[in-house]
């Protein structure tokens, strides 16, 4: 190998073989000429599994290998599905208490054991029951058979029952929430808001992606299983996961101030427009097929919402910036668990627990108003303005985001759920580009 130029970019680096004494630069391994291909068919393999799978291309066509850095950000991005514990409305509270301390009751293999747990103050949860009615409640959870559907259930559904429903009667140890007052300025656009004093989460880790991330192909889950790399070999029976606690503000949008807005004719319009964008971003990465999984105008509304209120949060809560993360409830009223339209700003970590209540006190109706304004009163104007205001879903280049930018909505990779795609300040005020009428009149 021998280096050229001062760089130590590929441009300047030669290969060449001292038995022939022929020599080619790196960069073309990085860009070959189409007719003379210089990288093997792709034959499946799986280094760190040591074994060969499917083929990655959904059409059985022959793809040839792309060379990539030794390091290179997009070399594998993980798959994570990530789901709040919170009560279930179908079942009874018992049923829930066990279900939270199952933990410790599957240690419980006969009632004295029990009873044992109980008077060293474990259970203590269960003072309210006798240890008659306990133990049959464990011995009908460990009796219940699993449920082998392998088809999806939307994780977010249960998630945003519980929300908007909005019970403390319900509260358990990792989960407690308090209904709170609508801000006095925005009655017209939330229906309610929410304080998640203590939220518990499951981050679970069932794969990866090469090339493009999980987010491309919509919500984590969606992800086709030809474009998934496994985690092993054969079936697994569990996958990396971690349980992490924190708090959180939840908030419902007007259904009908939501329906009204998207029925405009500039929105209508706006909408089209992200979809050709949506198209072509698909498109340009071979995920097929390209309409799919656009997520509507409703979606885009709610996502540029919470992240001009998740960085005025971080300002004040205490919490950095990228450790404030987004749930976006995002659904049509025909869709099967529709309509939705809310956001939940939280932050969960495993070392403080999460709830130092920094985040939780911004909820509070006056103090919220107040951020609520500041954030929509600092989206009118960015410091990239007017390159930012006058952005383009997709006539400046191959991007998926209007009226955005790193000085205004962009928030943290940990942050987001779609890696700042589907974002538009000019929907939520008015900008120096005008033309669509903003959500917040």
């Amino acid at each position: 190998m021998m280096q050229f130029g001062v760089s130590d970019s590929v441009a300047d680096v030669v290969i060449k073989c001292d038995t022939c004494n022929q020599s080619r630069r790196m960069i073309e391994a990085f860009d070959p000429p189409k007719e003379n291909p210089l990288l093997p068919i792709c034959a499946g393999y799986h280094p760190h599994l040591e074994s060969h799978g499917r083929c990655c291309d959904e059409n059985k066509q022959s793809l040839r290998m792309e060379a990539m850095l030794l390091g290179a950000s997009n070399t594998w991005f993980p798959i994570n599905l990530s789901a709040l514990a919170v009560p279930q409305s179908s079942v009874s509270r018992l049923a829930q208490l066990v279900e939270d301390h199952w933990s410790v009751l599957e240690k419980a293999a006969t009632k004295d054991i029990l009873s044992a747990f109980r008077a060293i103050g474990q259970l203590h949860a269960f003072e309210d029951f006798d240890d008659d009615a306990i133990w049959q409640q464990v011995a009908a959870k460990r009796n219940t058979q699993p449920d082998e559907d392998d088809a999806h259930e939307d994780l977010k559904a249960p998630e945003w029952d519980a929300f908007t429903a909005a019970d403390p009667t319900r509260n358990t140890d990792d989960f407690r929430l308090e209904p709170v007052a609508v801000p006095a300025d925005c009655g017209s656009y939330f229906e309610q808001v929410v304080l998640i004093h203590r939220l518990r989460e499951a981050r679970a880790l069932v794969g990866f992606t090469r090339i493009q991330s999980a987010g491309e192909f919509g919500e984590e889950w969606s992800v086709p299983p030809e474009r998934r790399a496994p985690l092993a070999n054969g079936s697994l029976t569990w996958v990396p996961s971690a349980e992490v606690r924190g708090e959180g503000i939840f908030i419902q949008f007007n259904e009908a101030a939501v329906t009204s807005w998207l029925q405009r004719p500039e929105i209508i319009a706006l909408g089209e427009t992200f979809l050709e964008a949506h198209r072509r971003w698909r498109a340009a990465r071979n995920i097929s097929p390209p309409l799919d999984g656009f997520p509507g105008m409703r979606f885009v509304l709610l996502h540029s919402f919470s992240h001009l209120l998740m960085r005025q949060l971080a300002l004040e809560c205490g919490y950095t910036s990228a450790s404030v993360r987004e749930r976006i409830y995002s659904a049509d009223p025909q869709a099967e668990h529709g309509p939705m339209a809310g956001v939940l700003i939280y932050t969960a970590a495993s070392d403080s627990e999460g709830t130092l209540g920094g985040l939780v006190a911004q909820g509070q109706p006056d103090i919220l108003d107040f951020h609520i304004a500041q954030a929509l009163k600092q989206a009118e104007l960015c410091s990239s303005d007017p390159l930012c205001a006058d952005h383009h879903p997709y006539d400046q280049g191959m991007t998926l985001h209007g009226a955005a930018c790193h000085a205004c909505l962009f928030s943290p990779e940990t942050s987001c759920e779609r890696g700042n795609k589907y974002l538009d300040r000019r929907i939520l005020v008015r900008t120096l580009s005008g033309g669509v009428v903003p959500f917040f009149s």
